[in-house]
C-alpha cells in the first residue's frame, strides 16, 4: 500500500495543511512575559513549536533537562551533537520554579541523550520530578525519556518517582531506524516500552512521517507497538531542521494522517493524536487522565 502524501518536487514549498497561525491569546500572552523576564527554558520556544500557543493556553508547557548537547547524531534532530556540559545539579529546582512561575497544569519534561554518564541522566531525571511534585502538588507529568541503553536500573529510576505518562519516541519505522536514529535500535526502543507497562506505567511514543516510510510499515509499527501495550501514540509529519539533516520525501494529507487515527484506535490504543502539526506534546495533559 502507498502512503497518500505529496511527492516532492525540487524547492517545494510547503503545503497549506502545514501552515501555522502566530500564536495568540492572554494566557499565551502572560506565559510569553514570563519566559522572556525569568529566562525560562521551553521546548516550546527554542524548538519553535507550532502547538505552542494552544498548548499554553490550555496550560501545557514542555522543558528539557540535562542541557542542550547531545551525546547522539540523530539526522533528524536539530539539537546539536558534541560533549555536554557537566550536570547542573539544581536543574531540578529550577525546572520546579519555572513550573509553578507559569502556572503550569501539566508539565512534559524531556531531555537528550547522556550516554556519557554512568547513569544516563536518569539520577536527575528522578529528582526533577521529585522537586515538581514538591513545588507543585497539582501538575501532572509525562516525562519524555531516552532509552537509557535499555538499562533497566536507570528505567526503574523513572518508574520509582512514578510520573503520570512515560514516553519514549520510536521516531519512525523499523526498516529506517539505523539511517533516522543512528545509535539507537527498534527493539531496544519497544523493550524500554514494553518494561515501563509491565511496571505499571501509562505508556506512549511518537513516530513522524514523511521520510520515506510505507503505509504497511507505518501499521506494522503500530502492530509492534500495540502487542507491548503502548497505552497512546502520536503521529506527525517531519520536517527538516535544516540542509543538513535527513530530507523530508514526502508530505503525508490530512486524509492519511485520519486514517492512521482510525486505525490506531481499533487497535486499542488508549488515545491517536494524528496529523501534519502533531508532536510528542500535543493534547499531552489529557493523556495524563
Amino acid at each position: 500500500m502507498a502512503i497518500e502524501s505529496v511527492i516532492l518536487p525540487e524547492k517545494a514549498k510547503k503545503p497549506k495543511w502545514l501552515r501555522v497561525k502566530l500564536p495568540v491569546g492572554k494566557k499565551y500572552t502572560e506565559l510569553r512575559t514570563l519566559v522572556d523576564k525569568y529566562k525560562l527554558n521551553t521546548i516550546c520556544t527554542s524548538g519553535s513549536c507550532p502547538n505552542m500557543g494552544e498548548c499554553w493556553g490550555e496550560g501545557t508547557a514542555t522543558f528539557m533537562i540535562l542541557g542542550n548537547t547531545c551525546t547522539r547524531s540523530c539526522g533528524f534532530c536539530g539539537v546539536k551533537t558534541g560533549r555536554p556540559d557537566t550536570v547542573e545539579w539544581d536543574e531540578p529546582e529550577k525546572v520546579a520554579r519555572s513550573i509553578k512561575l507559569m502556572s503550569i497544569k501539566h508539565a512534559v519534561i524531556t531531555s537528550v541523550d547522556r550516554d556519557d554518564l554512568k547513569d544516563g541522566g536518569s539520577i536527575i531525571w528522578a529528582e526533577t520530578v521529585d522537586a515538581i511534585r514538591r513545588a507543585n502538588q497539582k501538575t501532572t507529568l509525562e516525562t519524555l525519556i531516552p532509552d537509557f541503553q535499555g538499562n533497566t536500573k536507570q528505567l526503574d529510576r523513572v518508574i520509582e518517582v512514578h510520573p503520570e505518562v512515560v514516553s519514549h519516541n520510536m521516531e519512525t519505522v523499523r526498516r529506517l531506524t539505523r539511517e533516522v536514529r543512528i545509535q539507537a535500535k527498534y527493539d531496544r526502543s519497544l523493550g524500554v516500552l514494553k518494561y515501563l507497562k509491565e511496571n505499571g506505567m501509562r505508556t506512549k511514543t511518537g513516530l513522524m512521517l514523511g521520510l520515506g516510510e510505507k503505509e504497511e510499515e507505518v501499521i506494522q509499527t503500530m502492530k509492534d507497538l500495540r502487542a507491548v501495550n503502548c497505552d497512546i501514540i502520536t503521529i506527525g509529519q517531519y520536517l527538516q531542521p535544516t540542509k543538513k539533516h535527513l530530507p523530508v520525501k514526502e508530505f503525508i494529507t490530512p486524509d492519511q494522517f485520519k486514517k492512521y487515527e482510525t486505525l490506531g484506535l481499533e487497535m486499542g490504543f488508549m488515545y491517536v493524536e494524528s496529523g501534519a502539526l502533531v508532536r510528542s506534546s500535543y493534547k499531552a495533559h489529557k493523556h495524563a487522565v
